[in-house]
């Protein structure tokens, strides 16, 4: 037992020593099996000064590249196309007045380089102004009055120096000049929104420029972040109760009747196939026959608003920006007065789809802001379904429908809209709301289908009064 317990540490110890000095020369040489990494691509396992030397070089070419790339990447940011230009032909005039000695071709350089110099000078330094922007309103309506307000602070004890900043708005680019301004002083100014035509707008960022007289260098800095400003379509408002078309409004009691319902309207003798639930135990009693309840069909309204995108349907924008505006008072009106509404525009077809697109789409209503964020952005499309399919898509997929308003353009004849009015249940008011600007308000109805023309939006409340008095 004594003699074997030596033996066994004796062997252990080779394969111990062993193993630490393998790991000692995997330290030693740097790598490990299977890493593969730039020392290992330029110099393997060489070990020495010359391949630290190539290591060294490899590194140091490695960050004057990156430095390079970062300088070119500044360069490039700030040199405009004429700067690039005016550089060229003052290098091409130095070379070729001196070659050929031609002094003005020289004296051509030396603006050339003159120009160079005052550009690299208007870069010297920056700004120490604080820029900010503000909205004081993100939702407007067409028309109104709406603007941006830029605000730039001087928070250093010195006067700044005057300098100017851009602000896109839309389409457009305005420039806001700030004069200096005193040690912790500020200045404002307003920027005015355009609001003649519905739509959103992108306001901002605000960026701050700085350019040399020439233009041959312009650096950019951005202050603040887009901002979005959306403009609704012009709305009117329309009072409840000028919608009395609607003969089933909610919680209004019809002249239907029916055996089954909350609205009690009589008691009656029973007659066969009469629900036995309805019995009257009561009466039936005194009268000696059986007799059952009577209730009066009460209906909870459901409108639907639907808008044809169709720019065949429409004379022009004019006519289209009207049939907006009178398709979101309607919905609006509706959601307002917490009715079942659906509001629906057509769906377009993409431009190179192989086959229209057969659908619909809705706009949301849980709200009304909601819904004229969606009206804002709604256009006309020259490849959507007519009025027709729109009608026939909702009174195909939406249930409990009680009126339909289809808002359409002038150039719709009264044959497809009552052609539209077939494409619901029965039962279903349609009236369709012909937007023609500046005509004449006119009010028809045919069978299953009530007409109203309006030349202006103040003529839809008036329809809508005249067909209330006229149910």
């Amino acid at each position: 037992m004594t003699d074997r317990r030596p033996v066994s540490t004796r062997s252990r110890r080779p394969s111990s020593t062993r193993s630490r000095r393998g790991s000692t020369a995997y330290e030693r040489t740097g790598t490990v099996a299977g890493l593969t990494n730039v020392r290992t691509r330029l110099v393997g396992d060489r070990e020495g000064v010359a391949a630290d030397a190539v290591v060294g070089l490899a590194r140091a070419w490695s960050t004057a590249w990156r430095l390079v790339k970062r300088g070119w990447a500044e360069v490039s940011s700030v040199v405009t196309g004429l700067g690039w230009t005016v550089a060229a032909l003052t290098l091409v005039a130095f070379v070729l007045g001196y070659r050929f000695g031609l002094r003005e071709v020289v004296v051509v350089g030396f603006a050339g380089a003159l120009l160079v110099v005052v550009a690299a000078v208007a870069l010297i330094g920056r700004s120490r102004l604080v820029i900010r922007m503000r909205l004081p309103q993100h939702r407007v309506a067409v028309g109104d009055a709406a603007g941006v307000v830029v605000t730039a602070e001087n928070p250093v004890r010195f006067p700044s120096v005057p300098t100017t900043v851009e602000v896109p708005v839309g389409s457009g680019l305005v420039d806001v000049a700030i004069p200096s301004i005193g040690p912790r002083g500020t200045f404002e100014r307003e920027v005015p929104v355009p609001t003649v035509r519905r739509g959103v707008l992108d306001v901002g960022p605000v960026t701050g420029v700085r350019a040399d007289p020439v233009g041959l260098v312009r650096r950019e800095i951005v202050w603040t972040a887009r901002e979005q400003v959306i403009v609704h379509p012009r709305t009117i408002a329309i009072p409840s109760t000028s919608t009395g078309l609607v003969r089933d409004l909610e919680g209004q009691a019809t002249t239907d009747l029916s055996p089954s319902d909350i609205a009690f309207h009589a008691i009656r003798e029973y007659m066969p196939g009469d629900d036995p639930r309805t019995i009257h135990w009561k009466s039936t009693a005194k009268s000696g026959a059986l007799m059952v309840r009577q209730f009066e069909d009460t209906r909870r309204s459901h409108l639907v608003v639907a808008l044809g995108l169709s720019r065949a349907e429409f004379a022009d924008d004019e006519e289209f920006e009207l049939a907006v505006s009178a398709a979101a008072s309607l919905g609006a009106r509706a959601i307002r007065d917490g009715r079942e509404v659906t509001v629906v525009v057509s769906e377009r077809t993409p431009e190179f789809a192989k086959r229209p697109v057969y659908a619909v789409h809705p706009l949301p209503t849980v709200t009304p802001t909601r819904l004229l964020d969606d009206f804002a952005s709604v256009g006309l499309a020259d490849a959507c379904l007519p009025i027709a399919e729109v009608a026939r898509i909702v009174g195909t997929d939406t249930a409990g429908i009680s009126v339909a308003f289809l808002v359409v353009g002038s150039t719709v004849e009264l044959p497809a809209l009552r052609l539209a009015a077939t494409r619901f249940p029965v039962g279903v008011e349609v009236v369709a709301v012909i937007c023609e600007p500046e005509a004449q308000p006119r009010f028809l109805r045919v069978a299953g289908l009530t007409v109203m023309t309006i030349g202006y939006l103040d003529d839809l409340r008036h329809a809508l009064h005249r067909s209330a008095s006229a149910a």
